[in-house]
């Protein structure tokens, strides 16, 4: 058996031994990613946990990881060897893998994106509540005098939360306010945004 392999190495092009150099590794680091992933050791890629995140670490981060540049190579080799043996001229066989391995690149960024998001955490994080606008829902006494409620879509979801003011007159229902502040770890401190 060995001695076959060897043979076929020898007999192999140049071009077909650069997609066997790839083929391989990827296919047993895929094999070890897939099985990870599944019995909960996925920890190979950090991912943004929400779409602030992803847009301050650019597209291309979502895209160029570890995972999917072993899915890339995957598809590339595997594609690339495919076609010689089926005949395929040098050129024709490059770009098919090329494509090819692109087009598993894209397919497991989306695969391992919609995964994440099946996973994520429920829990609210207050922090991202500052910066954003919200629309107070019961009126929100000036300079502190009370408690009122806002409307603030935080997370992907619709909430509604407990809301104080500095400014010097009172925030009416449908006033639409910023988020300066959380204090306590769940109170907004609001302020109009007709403000500057």
């Amino acid at each position: 058996m060995l001695l076959t392999i060897t043979d076929l190495w020898q007999q192999a092009s140049g071009l077909e031994k650069i997609y066997w150099v790839f083929a391989i590794p990827s296919t047993l680091i895929f094999l070890f990613i897939l099985i990870s992933t599944f019995f909960g050791g996925d920890s190979m890629d950090a991912s943004p946990d929400d779409l602030d995140t992803e847009v301050e670490t650019g597209v291309a981060s979502q895209y160029f990881t570890f995972k999917n540049l072993v899915g890339f190579f995957l598809l590339f080799s595997w594609t690339g060897i495919a076609c010689l043996h089926g005949g395929l001229g040098t050129g024709t066989t490059v770009v098919l893998s090329l494509v090819a391995g692109t087009l598993m690149m894209l397919a497991m960024a989306w695969m391992f994106r919609a995964m994440n998001r099946m996973t994520e955490s429920g829990t609210l994080r207050m922090e991202n509540a500052v910066g954003r606008t919200a629309n107070v829902y019961m009126n929100v006494p000036a300079a502190r005098g009370g408690m009122g409620k806002v409307h603030l879509t935080i997370q992907g979801s619709l909430r509604e939360l407990d809301a104080l003011t500095d400014d010097a007159r009172i925030l009416a229902t449908g006033t639409i306010v910023r988020v300066e502040e959380v204090i306590d770890g769940h109170i907004l401190r609001v302020t109009s945004s007709a403000k500057s």
